[in-house]
């Protein structure tokens, strides 16, 4: 299994990154999420990946982080009717923290927003994961993610809450927070990223 990919980035999409290592150039399927976190091509890049084999096929999907391919693999493992190509479209619709967050509060028009996500896949998602969240708190007024969560994910949470109630759709603010975020850097402060999304 190869679990992670380091190398020098060739070229990337917003679905693809192509990572050359040992004199091999591996393509890499990856979210939206991931992808917006790529550096330029001709510099370093690092990858969590996952593996799937099928009897025709065997496709590489990387992550930024370990939490998202693993959450990535519990979608695809968990979940019926969940494929890697429907688990990517929901990673790259909205962040690891606000989908947490939306399957712990049961929010299932908003996971139906993700690409090729139905009302029914939507309410399965809730049903087969919400359990599994450990300990993630439904994003709602005053709620955060776990003090076990990374700091990173509570700053996303908290910008992203900000910016709903200053009248934001979810998937819009969970955009512009990760907008933000990839142009001010991890360091930023939750004000900043909330004056970054805004501007």
């Amino acid at each position: 299994m190869i679990t992670r990919i380091t190398g020098v980035l060739v070229a990337a999409t917003p679905l693809a990154a192509i990572i050359e290592t040992g004199g091999l150039a591996y393509e890499v399927h990856v979210p939206v999420t991931t992808a917006e976190r790529l550096p330029q091509p001709g510099q370093q890049a690092r990858l969590h990946t996952f593996v799937v084999y099928r009897e025709d096929a065997q496709t590489l999907y990387g992550f930024a982080t370990e939490e998202e391919r693993d959450f990535f693999r519990m979608l695809i493992e968990k979940v019926t009717g969940v494929g890697p190509k429907m688990a990517l479209s929901v990673l790259s619709k909205l962040s690891l923290p606000v989908l947490k967050g939306a399957i712990v509060a049961g929010d299932v028009g908003l996971l139906a927003k993700c690409p090729g996500i139905g009302k029914k896949t939507a309410e399965r998602l809730v049903m087969e994961l919400r359990d599994k969240m450990g300990g993630v708190t439904a994003p709602t007024a005053g709620a955060d993610v776990s003090p076990a969560a990374a700091p990173a994910d509570n700053k996303i949470n908290d910008a992203v809450l900000a910016l709903i109630a200053l009248g934001y759709k979810a998937a819009d603010a969970d955009k512009a927070v990760r907008q933000a975020l990839v142009a001010l850097g991890a360091k930023a402060t939750t004000e900043a990223l909330i004056k970054k999304a805004l501007g």
